[in-house]
């Protein structure tokens, strides 16, 4: 067993991990088989300032399928022995279902940008 988290926002990856409306959490079997599909309400505030990386590794989650982060939430994610794979984009199930077959890799993009103007991070 394992379980994936996805920050979500209307069943859409969403592209900014701190600001996203709640996390949908997937726990697979040995075979990759969806056993449960829950929601975590997301935290206020920044997400690399929340303790959203200790509630996670307490759940036993140890992937996070996600659109953007900065370096600072990838670190604090990675040192709670979570992985996390970005430029996640699109419907949640469909992105979990690319993870499970193994199609998905790290984009390596962070976002540098915080709030100017919206949730987009551009790579200038």
């Amino acid at each position: 067993m394992r379980k994936i988290a996805i920050p979500t926002r209307g069943n859409c990856v969403d592209d900014h991990f701190g600001h996203c409306e709640y996390y949908t959490i997937y726990t697979l079997s040995d075979k990759d088989e969806t056993v449960s599909k829950e929601t975590l309400p997301s935290p206020q505030g920044c997400g690399c300032k929340s303790n959203i990386a200790d509630t996670l590794q307490e759940m036993g989650i140890t992937v996070m399928l996600a659109g953007n982060m900065g370096p600072g939430a990838l670190n604090v994610l990675s040192s709670h022995g979570i992985e996390v794979i970005r430029g996640c984009s699109g419907n949640i199930d469909q992105v979990l279902d690319s993870f499970v077959k193994g199609k998905l890799e790290d984009s390596g993009e962070s976002c540098h940008h915080h709030d100017e103007g919206g949730h987009h991070c551009h790579n200038h």
